[in-house]
Formats: structure tokens, C-alpha cells, sequence
């Protein structure tokens, strides 16, 4: 393989993917996707779904199994950098075995809670496979968040603060009023103290299961954590983004 695109293909609307994203895929002779098991097919569906609907040449698709982590360490850090490892050479190998031009298919942006770039660069550091590589940015679950709930992410002169579920769960920083989350497999808004405190939720933004909740986050919290474990149980799998503000 002599190049690799890094594509950001947004949240899951097709009509999300830009113009610069589009052009890159049909560049493209060989398309590396991420399965996560046959629970998350789905967003391999998804992604096969935005070729069909903007790659006009002929191209290959080869699936790479993300191997298991433990989701609830004791030693986060240390669990992620094995599990980084392993992934490095798994696409090292996959790499290795395909000629031209390879691209990865990266839901959002690369460069926003992804861990994509980081394996790629781990796979040259290595030194058994060379190649250039370029990465095209796409529109985030945040930025589909705040258009599909019609909301400005801060007020103004406000910043904004961009964390995980597992940051969120030691507190609100002080300061900081407005606190997008991502990557919260445990409805950690239910432990935000503040009583005044308002949300809005999305879950599969930019597809067709799309669900929106927002409200005082004291109102809507359990209709939110109900709503949510039905979702996942439907459809094996869940992502979802949420604001909470002060």
C-alpha cells in the first residue's frame, strides 16, 4: 500500500459526507473497515451504505476484526495501549497485504475521541510497512447534536468543555457551564448535582433511528436512561452524545 486516507464520514447521513471526503473515496482501491462483532453489523451496514451511495468505481472491502478489551479496568490506561497494540497489528497485516491506495472509514472526525490516527502512526513506528497518509475531516456527533436539537453549543462569551462519561462521573469542573459528553455507556448526567441543570440527548444521530430528548435534566433524566437501555437492547448497540449545561 503506498498511500492511506483517514476519511471522517460523519455521524451516519450520507448527505453528511462532504464533497473533499466523497472525492477522496473514489480514490480508493481498497476500503479497511472496523468490525466490532456481530452485535455492531449495523455500523459495518452503515458504512458499506455510504460506498454504495457515493463511490462510483470499482473498489474491495476488507473487514478487520477490532480485537477484545476489557470495557471496566482497573488499569484504564494499560488496558487501551495493549488493545492499541493488538490493533496495530492486526491493520499491519491488512496493510501489508493490499497494493495502491487504502482508506479508513472513521465515523465523525479523526481527530475527536478517535483512535484511528494514533494506530496508524503505532503501525509505522513499527517499520514493517511504509506508506504516506492524509487525513480528510468530517462533521462530528457534536456538531450533529446541536444542529438536530436547533441549539448553539455555548452562550455567549461561554466556553465549551468536550469530555467522557468517565471524566463526567468526578464532577463538573468549576467553570465550566457548558459540557458536551461522548462515550458514556452509563448515563453518568444522572450524577450531575446541579437541580437546575438542562440536557440535550441524541442517540444514533444522522441515521434513521435517530431519538431526541432534551428538557431540565431532572425532568427527562429517567425518561433519558429508560429510552436509552430500550435502544440498546433493540439494536445491539447504542452511540450517543449529549450537552449538559448549568
Amino acid at each position: 500500500m503506498r498511500e492511506l486516507l483517514v476519511i471522517g464520514i460523519g455521524a451516519g447521513d450520507p448527505e453528511q459526507v462532504t464533497v473533499q471526503a466523497i472525492k477522496a473515496m473514489n480514490r480508493a482501491d481498497t476500503f479497511f473497515i472496523i468490525g466490532k462483532g456481530d452485535e455492531k453489523q449495523a455500523l459495518v451496514d452503515l458504512r458499506t451504505g455510504i460506498l454504495d451511495e457515493h463511490v462510483h468505481l470499482d473498489y474491495k472491502v476488507v473487514e478487520i476484526t477490532d480485537p477484545p478489551r476489557d470495557r471496566t479496568p482497573t488499569d484504564y490506561e494499560g488496558v487501551v495501549e495493549d488493545w492499541h497494540e493488538r490493533r496495530a497489528a492486526k491493520f499491519e497485516a491488512e496493510f501489508a497485504a493490499e497494493p495502491g491506495v487504502g482508506a479508513i472509514l472513521v465515523w465523525g472526525d479523526p481527530s475527536l475521541y478517535d483512535s484511528t490516527l494514533r494506530i496508524v502512526e503505532r503501525v509505522l513506528a513499527r517499520g514493517r510497512v511504509s506508506f504516506d497518509y492524509s487525513v480528510i475531516p468530517g462533521i462530528t456527533s457534536v456538531q450533529s447534536l446541536a444542529a438536530q436539537h436547533r441549539i448553539v453549543l455555548n452562550r455567549i462569551g461561554e466556553p465549551i468543555h468536550i469530555t467522557t462519561g468517565r471524566k463526567l462521573a468526578e464532577g463538573l469542573p468549576d467553570g465550566v457551564d457548558n459540557a458536551v459528553v461522548m462515550l458514556d455507556a452509563h448515563c453518568t448526567f444522572t450524577q450531575v448535582a446541579e437541580d437546575d441543570a438542562e440536557i440535550w440527548w441524541g442517540a444514533y444521530l444522522g441515521t434513521s433511528d435517530e431519538e431526541l430528548i432534551s428538557g431540565k435534566l431532572r425532568d427527562v433524566e429517567d425518561r433519558i436512561v429508560a429510552r436509552r437501555a430500550e435502544l440498546r437492547e433493540k439494536h445491539g448497540w447504542i452511540m450517543d452524545t449529549y450537552l449538559v449545561r448549568r
